[in-house]
C-alpha cells in the first residue's frame, strides 16, 4: 500500500498494526491488554485518592508520587484509544495530525517520568544525607516549580518533533509496526533524508534521560556513602528500606527503555513479535507495576489502602 497523499496534510493517512498474522486472535489478546489499562487506571487513580484525601500524606514524598501516578495514568491513556481500537473494532487508520498528536503525548510524558524519578531522587537525597533541612529545601512550592519545570523541559523539547515530521513527502509504505505513533518509527517511512531528526533525537535523549540516569545515580552514591556512615545496623537498613520503592520504580523504567533500545539496535534478525512485545513492555510495564510497588513497599499507602478495603467490606456487609 502507499500512502494517500495529495498535498493536504489533513487527508493524508497511516495505518496502525496490531499483532499482524493473529487478527482472528484479537479478541481474546485484547483480554490481557484490557485487564492490563485496567489496572492500570485503578491502581493510579487510588493512589492519587489516597495521597489526597489522607492529610498526614501531604508531604514532598507522596507529592512526588502523585506526579508519578499522573504521568503512569496519561502515558496509558495516550495509546490506550488506539490499541483497543485496533483489538475491539479493526479501527487501524489514523490521520497524520492525530497521529503526530498521539506522538507528542507519548514522548512527551515518557520525558517526564525521567524527570519526576529524578525529583524523588532529590526528595531521597535531601531526606537522608540532609533530614534537619528537609521541610525547607523541598517547600510546596519547590515541589510546584520542579513539576512544572519536569513538563516545561519535556513538552519543549519533544514540540518540535512534529514539524520536523510535518516537512516530510512519505512515498514509502504507510503501514506502522505498532498501534501507536512513535518518533523513530514514522521518520523512516519518509523520503528524503532523516539525519536531521537522528540528531535532534539523540540530542533530546541526552539531554532528559541521559542526565537524568547519570543524576539518579549520583544521588544514590551519595545516599549509600551517608547510610554506610551510619553507625547503627538498624538505622542504615531503615534508610535504604525508605529508598526501595523508588529504586524499583527507576529500575521499571530504564530496564525496558534499554531493552527496547537494544532490540532496535541490533536486533533485526529477532521475531517481529519480539520488537512488538518489548514495546508494549516499555509503555505498559512501568505505569503498571509503579502503584503495585509502592502499594506494596511503602507503610503508609500499604495501611491506607487496607483501611478503604475495609471500609468497603463493612459497608457491603451493613447493606
Amino acid at each position: 500500500m502507499t500512502i494517500s497523499y495529495n498535498g493536504s496534510l489533513q487527508k493524508a493517512t497511516f495505518f496502525l498494526t496490531g499483532f499482524q498474522g493473529l487478527e482472528a486472535l484479537h479478541g481474546w489478546i485484547s483480554i490481557p491488554f484490557c485487564s492490563i489499562y485496567l489496572t492500570v487506571i485503578v491502581g493510579n487513580l487510588t493512589i492519587l485518592h489516597i495521597i489526597h484525601t489522607d492529610v498526614t500524606l501531604h508531604e514532598p514524598m507522596y507529592y512526588f508520587l502523585a506526579m508519578l501516578a499522573l504521568t503512569d495514568l496519561g502515558l496509558c491513556l495516550s495509546t490506550l484509544p488506539t490499541v483497543l481500537g485496533i483489538f475491539w473494532f479493526d479501527v487501524r487508520e489514523i490521520t497524520i495530525p492525530a497521529c503526530f498528536t498521539q506522538l507528542f503525548f507519548i514522548h512527551t510524558l515518557s520525558l517526564v517520568e525521567s524527570s519526576v524519578l529524578l525529583s524523588m531522587s532529590i526528595d531521597r537525597y535531601v531526606a537522608i544525607c540532609n533530614p534537619l533541612r528537609y521541610s525547607m529545601v523541598l517547600t510546596p512550592a519547590r515541589i510546584i516549580k520542579m513539576g512544572l519545570s519536569s513538563i516545561l523541559r519535556s513538552a519543549l523539547l519533544i514540540l518540535p518533533l512534529p514539524f520536523l515530521l510535518k516537512r516530510f513527502q512519505y512515498c514509502r509504505s504507510h503501514v506502522l509496526a505498532h498501534a501507536y505513533c512513535l518518533h523513530l518509527e514514522i521518520m523512516k517511512l519518509a523520503c528524503s533524508s532523516i539525519i536531521v531528526n537522528h540528531i535532534y533525537g539523540l540530542f533530546v535523549v541526552a539531554c532528559t534521560v541521559g542526565v537524568d540516569s547519570l543524576l539518579i545515580f549520583l544521588s544514590y552514591a551519595l545516599i549509600l556513602r551517608t547510610v554506610l556512615s551510619i553507625a547503627s545496623r538498624q538505622e542504615r537498613l531503615q534508610a535504604l528500606n525508605t529508598c526501595v520503592s523508588h529504586i524499583c520504580a527507576v529500575l521499571l523504567f530504564y530496564i525496558p527503555m534499554i531493552g527496547l533500545s537494544l532490540v532496535h539496535r541490533f536486533g533485526e534478525h529477532l521475531p517481529r513479535i519480539v520488537h512488538l512485545l518489548m514495546s508494549y513492555v516499555y509503555l505498559l510495564v512501568p505505569p503498571l507495576m509503579n502503584p503495585i510497588v509502592y502499594s506494596m513497599k511503602t507503610k503508609q499507602i500499604r495501611i491506607r489502602i487496607a483501611k478503604k478495603l475495609e471500609i468497603v467490606k463493612s459497608l457491603k456487609c451493613f447493606r
